[in-house]
């Protein structure tokens, strides 16, 4: 499988959609002014820049009656004027972009904003059904593409386009329209040769980004698997096949390459012969005296100041394109509904003792494969309930319901008497430590996780809780103590000290409600043993709902609950359940033997 991902196609080329131009117009609403200024700017520097040849025109003109005489029949303000067009030209654009420059980047910083708040309102299932990886790419994307979209589509075509047509109404107005004819034919040839050719390359273009990616994938993939490599000594294998990818990919470049090589090429040549067509008809009217030099000049000048912002079409277009697409996907994340919303009349959560009351639970995660079958329990104020049972009697799955990341098919979820699905998220949520089988941490420091749990809370806080989780000796023994950072998911610390941390974050919250998910399941002995004095020590006068596998850690618990198969078979005190001998008794007996073997 680790092979077959390496190598999938990123599937068929999805079309742009340009209504999606219509989406961004309103993240630009919060500096209208600016945007009203830079569009100002815009036209002001279009029309000084058809304004240097004309200004350059007169010059020559003007060299051209008397070139012995040039200095004095030149005047003096003439060339002034030139250089300060020629000046304006530029700054005026450079102003435009710094002036506008503010509403493109908070644009994006406003859609990223909005997609981002909006991913962390969708539910748990949506987040496990989709890549963490792709859902950031697409934001990536998204923002990149937002921003070449105002840039080049605002700032490149649509300036160029009224280039063209004050450039056309110039030469129209003072010599023929066969000159307009002219310029606008050549254009048109332009732009329809390079967006035809740039629609027949794209799929070059996409099989070496394909390409690109499979290399690269693989590479990461064999990389990444490092110590599988050593242990089969599978280097000559592994550069085998990296260098099959790398082969492809070069191929795929050298197509590329040449696609594009005629592209330039082709422009080049409509280039050519439109400059060289144009300069002949006004050649011919310089002899004939119809027109001045100088009018020569200002032609071959229009001519090589239109085409310049051309050049750059199928690079623009195609780029533009990709954006367009980018920022669908990213737009398109808003579209997604969540599976688990407040009530219309939700209203929030009125927390007295904090006890919770499963009242014949159904769920499932698919339709085919119940998951909970009328669960029923009790978690009295106060106290402490075990849940325990087989891999996938639904236990996890109750910590999930309760703290709202699914919705129950049936049956209830009470606090206090109110229905969980009746009030708002956050405040069920503020109410609720849930210290989870696998702690992720942030990459960060020891302090900054644990005050994760109350931002607002003081150093002497900070301090209780690590002393109530059992933490200071460990953190009093590193380098850098409480500052320490904890890498990447917490790789830097053990499973026992991660689950410590996750309860020192727990206890900053001051939730009402703990609920422990197999918080051992995955440690030594003597791990377990620190983690379940710090258990005990948190729970204390506090409604807690432990998921348990080990039964060794939860004999002390108020009261056990066993599920099987999704149901509710079994209920009392450990030595109650011992004495029943049922399922609780023989589950307790094959624990027991493991730890003797």
């Amino acid at each position: 499988m680790r092979h077959m991902k390496a190598g999938m196609p990123e599937g068929p080329e999805v079309k742009p959609n340009w209504q999606v131009v219509y989406r961004v117009l309103p993240y630009l609403a919060e500096y209208k002014y600016r945007v009203i200024a830079a569009l100002a700017l815009l036209v002001c520097a279009k029309v000084v820049n058809v304004a240097v040849p004309v200004a350059l025109k007169h010059v020559v003109d003007a060299l051209d009656v008397s070139p012995a005489m040039a200095l004095l029949t030149v005047p003096l303000w003439l060339l002034l004027g030139y250089g300060c067009l020629r000046f304006l030209s530029v700054f005026l654009g450079e102003l435009r972009d710094a002036i506008f420059a503010r509403v493109a980047e908070r644009a994006m910083r406003r859609a990223s904003l909005e997609v981002f708040e909006h991913l962390h309102k969708l539910d748990l299932n949506y987040h496990l059904s989709r890549r963490t990886g792709a859902l950031a790419r697409d934001i990536e994307r998204g923002t990149s593409g937002m921003s070449f979209l105002l840039r080049f589509l605002v700032f490149n075509i649509v300036p160029t386009l009224f280039e063209i047509a004050l450039v056309a109404g110039v030469l129209w107005q003072q010599f023929s329209f066969s000159y307009v004819l002219a310029v606008v034919v050549a254009i048109a040839l332009y732009v329809g040769f390079s967006v035809v050719v740039t629609e027949w390359r794209t799929r070059f273009v996409r099989e070496a980004n394909e390409q690109d990616n499979r290399s690269n994938s693989r590479a990461m993939d064999s990389l990444l698997n490092f110590e599988t490599v050593k242990y089969f000594t599978a280097e000559n294998t592994e550069a085998k096949e990296y260098d099959q990818h790398l082969a492809s990919w070069e191929r795929s470049r050298l197509k590329n390459r040449l696609s594009l090589a005629f592209l330039n090429s082709g422009q080049a040549l409509i280039i050519a012969a439109s400059v060289t067509l144009v300069m002949y008809m006004a050649a011919k009217e310089v002899a004939s005296g119809a027109i001045t030099l100088g009018d020569f000049v200002m032609i071959n000048a229009f001519m090589v100041q239109l085409f310049i912002p051309l050049n750059f079409l199928g690079f623009v277009y195609r780029e533009i394109r990709q954006a367009l697409i980018n920022i669908e996907k990213m737009l398109g994340l808003l579209r997604e509904k969540a599976a688990v919303v407040d009530a219309d009349n939700a209203a929030p959560l009125m927390l007295k003792d904090g006890a919770v009351s499963f009242d014949n639970v159904h769920f499932s995660y698919h339709t085919q494969r119940p998951i909970l079958k009328g669960v029923s329990f009790t978690v009295p104020a106060g106290k402490k309930v075990a849940v325990v049972g087989s891999s996938g009697a639904g236990k996890s799955t109750l910590s999930k319901l309760l703290f709202r990341f699914y919705d129950a098919a049936g049956g209830s979820i009470l606090i206090d008497g109110q229905d969980v699905r009746q009030v708002t998220q956050r405040s069920l949520r503020e109410a609720i430590g849930v210290v989870p089988q696998d702690t992720v941490l942030f990459n960060d420091s020891l302090q900054y996780n644990v005050a994760y749990g109350n931002p607002a809370a003081s150093q002497a806080e900070i301090d209780e809780a690590l002393s109530l989780a059992n933490l200071q000796e460990f953190i009093a023994s590193l380098p850098d103590g409480i500052n320490t950072q904890v890498g990447e998911r917490g790789l830097k610390v053990s499973g026992g000290e991660k689950q410590r941390i996750a309860i020192a974050r727990v206890l900053l919250k001051k939730p009402k409600i703990l609920i422990f998910d197999e918080a051992t399941s995955a440690l030594d002995s003597h791990s377990e043993s620190a983690i379940m004095e710090a258990i005990n020590r948190v729970a204390k006068n506090r409604t807690t709902l432990i998921i348990a596998h080990r039964l060794s850690t939860i004999r002390d618990a108020d009261h056990i609950v066993v599920l099987d198969n999704g149901v509710v078979v079994e209920q009392g005190s450990h030595g109650a359940l011992l004495a029943y001998q049922g399922l609780y008794s023989a589950l307790w007996k094959v624990q027991q033997q493991k730890n003797d073997a």
